[in-house]
């Protein structure tokens, strides 16, 4: 089993991962923001970092859905996944 850190001691099992997405990039659609405000309204969202995030991760397993906001770009993310950080 992988993990996947996302900063501050915030981990999420790789085979959990629905998606890792830009949020400067998907934020700009209506949709995605729609989504990202259902899931805090459902207290679905957990923050990795106090900082400004820059990317978000969709987790889904047996605890239902999660959304983690992360400080990290998705490059940096999509590089620890494929070298199974």
């Amino acid at each position: 089993m992988n993990y996947l850190h996302l900063g501050k001691g915030c981990v999420a099992r790789t085979d959990e991962i629905v998606g890792i997405f830009d949020l400067d990039v998907t934020s700009q659609s209506h949709l995605t923001r729609k989504y990202l405000a259902a899931c805090e309204k459902a207290g679905e969202v957990e923050s990795a970092s106090e900082d400004l995030p820059r990317s978000f991760v969709v987790c889904a397993g047996k605890g239902g859905r999660k959304l983690i906001l992360s400080p990290m770009n998705t490059a940096t993310l999509l590089k620890r996944v494929k070298s199974g950080e």
